[in-house]
């Protein structure tokens, strides 16, 4: 019955906002087509469509509201109005009250709340749509007398998700069934791909995980600051970390006034993001303005602070190599190797034509090249690569897609700090040095520390092998050890090729890194 009245709820915001008439005008049937024509009789629907969907996604609640702002990351499957409007969610959620956060807390750690904060501030500071934040301080402990910021998870999430989302998946059935695109937007797909997002959000001691990761990897940068988890007081439900002092980033006239360098600010921001990305392959997926701060504090004085880890995303060292050869390529012109790599990495069907994915990805890049670098845009060249490549059936990549994401928010956000930030002349050092140590002496010295463990095994085995080889062979030993003996004679041969073959293997090297250094830009 809870369903039913639920589903009764939602098909009234959708005939409310029109939705109908903005999905059934994709179908093609005759049927369905007249349908679209009835139900929109006598309804005002002069705002966008791409406006009127952010706007019954917000009336639909928390979580249509956090689907809505996953959804705007898959701009390879939306049409650019619609994920423009659904980029504009922000968490806006009405907080729920303060009793029931305070109810959690004691419920998951079986304590009254007095006994673990000495104050605890009723009103949250945040309210968004998977949980919300409120100021304490500990009282005991070796941390007794700190001040926290105390996430706690709205009430009886998993159970409304899971509702939520088992509707979701029957109309993205229909969807794709019955709409004529439906099988090039996957919308089965998009669902799953925000269900798998979404319950890892519900589980706060995994965000506590990511948060700690985080802080391991950008210990040492300085410009970045990730809040202390205190890990006594995390659970599912509760996340207890360090409270961070700091103005939002798009306050930008009250940075000014405080003295923050803005175009450093800038700078920073994009150095941040690509060392997560290629250094450590692993990266805040979520850093829209509500997540990110500026510390005005003395000793870490123009910071940046990062908050909400509930999104990472995480890449393999093939993805880092792809990324980092196609960036290279895209700023050397050279298309056809771009098409390549496409192919190489299996993400294009082996039977594309090089020289027509060249052509396509050129009619892409080229306009954005005619303009000095610093009016680039490559955010905008990686959707439209993304768009453009659907007719070449490219496999998209989940966690390349929170990565243009990301680049897009990062983008955006620089070029609102610093209309005249030169992305590529910040992102360049971090390819070059990528590069250079993908084929240097450290990362040779890297893949062998690796396969250590390997060798330590079998080398004290070979005596005990070569015994049982020779007990276990007919009798007659001596034809045996004269083709032991000329095998070793080999060996023998071998090993030194292989020594004058590594010696010339490292002096290659040194001359290599030398080119690199030099020519490959």
């Amino acid at each position: 019955m809870t369903r039913l009245f639920r589903g009764a709820f939602i098909v009234w915001v959708v005939l409310r906002y029109g939705l109908d008439e903005l999905v059934l005008s994709s179908f093609q049937r005759p049927g369905l087509r007249l349908l679209t024509r009835i139900v929109s009789m006598g309804r005002n629907l002069n705002a966008p469509r791409g406006e009127r969907l952010r706007e019954a996604l917000e009336r639909l609640g928390p979580i249509f509201v956090k689907f809505g702002q996953v959804l705007s990351t898959r701009r390879d499957l939306l049409p650019a109005d619609i994920a423009d409007e659904l980029a504009r969610l922000q968490d806006r959620v009405p907080p729920f009250p303060s009793e029931v956060a305070v109810a959690t807390i004691e419920r998951s750690f079986g304590k009254p709340i007095s006994e673990l904060f000495s104050s605890f501030e009723q009103v949250p500071v945040a309210s968004a749509s998977i949980a919300q934040v409120h100021f304490a301080t500990l009282r005991h402990g070796v941390h007794e007398g700190r001040e926290v910021a105390v996430k706690v998870l709205r009430p009886a999430m998993r159970a409304v998700i899971d509702k939520d989302l088992s509707l979701m998946r029957m109309m993205a059935g229909w969807v794709e069934r019955l709409s004529a695109d439906g099988k090039r937007l996957k919308p089965r797909e998009v669902v799953a791909e925000f269900d798998k997002y979404l319950h890892d959000e519900l589980d706060l001691l995994r965000e506590a995980a990511n948060a700690a990761q985080l802080r391991r990897n950008m210990q040492g940068l300085d410009l970045v600051l990730i809040p202390e988890v205190i890990w006594d007081y995390c659970h599912t439900d509760v996340m207890v970390m360090e409270r961070m002092h700091g103005v939002p980033i798009n306050r930008v006239d009250e940075l000014r006034r405080q003295g923050v360098n803005i175009p450093k600010l800038a700078r920073d921001g994009v150095t941040i993001f690509f060392t997560q990305v290629f250094r450590d392959g692993f990266f805040h997926a979520d850093m829209h303005p509500g997540n990110i701060q500026v510390s005005t504090a003395p000793d870490t004085f123009g910071r940046y602070i990062s908050l909400d880890f509930g999104i990472v995303g995480t890449l393999t060292e093939f993805d880092k190599e792809y990324l980092a050869q196609n960036f290279t390529a895209f700023f050397r012109r050279d298309y056809k190797r771009v098409a390549e790599l496409h192919i190489e990495s299996g993400w294009v069907p082996r039977e594309t034509r090089v020289d027509e994915l060249e052509s396509a990805i050129r009619a892409v890049c080229e306009p954005y090249f005619d303009r000095p670098l610093k009016e680039i845009s490559l955010g905008l060249v990686l959707m439209r690569l993304f768009q453009t490549s659907r007719r070449f059936h490219v496999e998209i990549q989940p966690q390349l897609v929170l990565l243009q994401k990301t680049l897009l928010n990062i983008e955006g956000l620089g070029r609102e700090l610093d209309p005249d930030l030169d992305l590529w002349a910040t992102a360049k050092p971090f390819l070059e040095r990528w590069m250079v140590d993908q084929v240097g002496p450290a990362k040779l010295l890297e893949r062998l520390k690796a396969e250590a463990p390997q060798y330590a095994k079998l080398l004290p085995a070979l005596p005990r092998l070569l015994h049982d080889y020779l007990q276990h062979r007919p009798q007659d030993l001596r034809d045996e050890i004269h083709q032991l003996m000329a095998e070793q004679r080999r060996t023998n041969r071998l090993l030194q090729g292989l020594i004058y073959g590594g010696i010339g293997f490292v002096l290659g090297l040194l001359a290599m890194q030398f080119l690199l250094r030099v020519q490959i830009w």
